[in-house]
């Protein structure tokens, strides 16, 4: 398939939606519509709305159906870096290649802004259509669920009393599974849910989410060594700099990209049942493992 092109329709798709989602600029007050606008049109990947569409296709359902998903968890990806790059938290000043929202609009409105993208979120995913086996409160509970403080906001804690103290494999694990996969893994469950997936295949998927969610964020820790700020839009070595624990710095370079080779293959493998139809997301695990930035 053609990865390049499929990436750049389903990125405009989800674009044009959020568009629509998302209150105009010169809505009251407009400052606030503003700085949500800013952060969410920054250019990032759209990585897991564009998980979410393509585990509705392979399961048979619409891109249609899938998209107030798809756009809502874009929303709380983007709600969760804004509050991440804060003074108080990891204090950055570029994301996305550009000054941070607290930067360009103040450390108060960036905080307004990360709530106002977290809010509008379930406003979007409220509107998702219930199928025969997932209501569309089932689908509000699944992303609040991974949102929470067991999950997202767990992994942010355990990230933040974890800087400058040697933890083990496992507690960096843990801080991954929760900051990382687990609303990844929640973009493509959502997917399958929008497409009324069988018990068997939303399983499959989220064994699929899970081990490339982790994949994901050990490549995330090699890249910040490895590239440059250009490069990556955000500044490097910063984990380096908070004294961090990342998975080259516990487990060494080497052994970290065997583990994105391993974990990315184990996310391939639980595809199987998925046959042709899982073509897209077998390459999207490949471009992942393979990216630069």
């Amino acid at each position: 398939m053609d990865l390049k092109n499929y990436l750049t329709a389903r990125c405009a798709l989800v674009d044009r939606a959020l568009h629509t989602h998302l209150p105009r600029p010169s809505v009251k007050p407009p400052t606030i519509h503003k700085a949500m606008r800013y952060s969410i049109f920054a250019g990032g990947k759209r990585l897991r709305p564009v998980l979410t569409l393509a585990a509705a296709e392979a399961c048979g359902g619409s891109v249609e159906r899938a998209l107030p998903a798809a756009c809502a968890v874009e929303c709380i990806h983007t709600y969760s870096l804004i509050h991440d790059d804060l003074p108080c938290m990891d204090d950055d000043d570029l994301r996305r290649g550009r000054p941070t929202s607290h930067k360009v609009y103040g450390e108060g409105i960036a905080v307004l802004a990360g709530d106002a993208l977290l809010t509008v979120a379930f406003e979007i995913l409220a509107k998702a259509e219930s199928t025969s086996r997932y209501k569309t409160h089932a689908l509000i509970s699944e992303l609040a669920h991974a949102s929470g403080s067991q999950w997202l906001i767990g992994g942010q804690v355990a990230d933040l009393e974890g800087e400058g103290k040697k933890i083990s494999g496992a507690e960096l694990k843990y801080i991954h599974r929760c900051k990382t996969a687990a609303l990844l893994t929640t973009s493509i469950r959502l997917g399958a849910m929008s497409a009324n997936a069988t018990p068997a295949r939303l399983s499959a998927l989220t064994d699929f989410g899970q081990a490339l969610g982790l994949a994901f964020q050990v490549i995330d820790d090699i890249l910040d060594v490895t590239q440059t700020t250009e490069k990556l839009g955000k500044t490097a070595g910063k984990d380096v700099e908070a004294t961090k624990a990342t998975y080259p710095a516990i487990f060494g370079l080497e052994r970290s990209r065997k583990e994105a080779h391993r974990l990315t293959a184990a996310a391939r493998a639980a595809l199987a049942p998925f046959g042709a139809k899982g073509e897209t997301l077998q390459a999207l695990a490949g471009y992942l493992l393979n990216r630069d930035y």
